[in-house]
């Protein structure tokens, strides 16, 4: 079972969910979605991400580099809740401001259902060749299924192997 929703907030801020039903229970399921290192195994515009020696944590603080048709920025992440292994929010500040909620639900027969919550906007001189790169690429809908679709795959097949 899937799910995908769009709505516009007050602001100027845009949040797409999207959840998935994935064969793993939910320790697992958290210890792979919640892991900011992923992050360019399940999106091709994260170039890669510097996290702090005493990793991810509520409060931490880390960096995500991120490239989009030839132009190269950093966002800056802080870690706003923190509740292994059910939920997670992060804030993102840069080029691209938003709030990432993670949650994942327990599911019966060993199963999870992960949800991901993202209200963004595109912020600074650049925002706006930024929105238009996401969705010249199909929108932050299509962005986002297909990151958590690439997650419920990476799972299930560290599940499977």
């Amino acid at each position: 079972m899937e799910g995908l929703d769009e709505r516009q907030r007050v602001g100027g801020m845009t949040t797409v969910e999207f959840s998935v039903e994935v064969d793993a229970p939910p320790e697992t399921v958290w210890a792979i979605a919640s892991d900011p290192r992923n992050l360019p195994q399940w999106d091709k515009h994260v170039m890669h991400v510097d996290l702090p020696e005493d990793g991810v944590r509520l409060g931490a603080r880390y960096d995500v580099v991120m490239g989009l048709m030839g132009v190269q920025t950093t966002v800056h992440a802080t870690v706003l809740e923190w509740e292994p292994p059910w939920r997670s929010s992060v804030r993102l500040e840069g080029l691209l401001e938003a709030t990432v909620t993670t949650t994942v639900g327990t599911l019966p027969f060993e199963r999870s259902m992960l949800r991901h919550e993202v209200t963004y906007r595109f912020r600074g001189p650049l925002g706006g060749f930024g929105a238009a790169g996401l969705n010249a690429m199909g929108g932050a809908q299509y962005a986002l299924r297909h990151g958590v679709l690439a997650q419920k795959r990476e799972i299930e097949d560290r599940v499977s192997g």
